[in-house]
């Protein structure tokens, strides 16, 4: 079966090992060698126009993709979200915006 990025992007992703819906796909990791999809890329919500939000990130290699559906993707991993830089400054995101 071939698939696109953007088919992969509009289905949800769920861990069958614990029933967690993670979101949709944003990306895919790919090795430029084999040119093989090696994972994909759950980014957290974005929240107050883009700014704030969207620290939680997972990566779930295709080795733990069981299927693809036609409106899901079913994954079985003991990945969780991880939070990245919760000490980043939000003065710091501001100043990000403008320059």
């Amino acid at each position: 079966m071939c698939i696109t990025f953007e088919e992969i992007c509009e289905k949800e992703v769920i861990n069958i090992a614990d029933g967690i819906c993670f979101g949709f796909a944003d990306d895919v990791l790919m090795d430029t060698e084999t040119k093989k999809v090696t994972a994909i890329i759950i980014r957290g919500k974005r929240k107050f126009f883009g700014i704030f939000g969207g620290e939680r990130e997972a990566v779930i290699p295709w080795e733990e993709i069981e299927t693809i559906g036609k409106d899901t993707i079913l994954v079985k991993t003991a990945q969780k979200f991880s939070e990245k830089n919760e000490k980043e400054n939000i003065f710091q995101k501001f100043l990000n915006i403008f320059l």
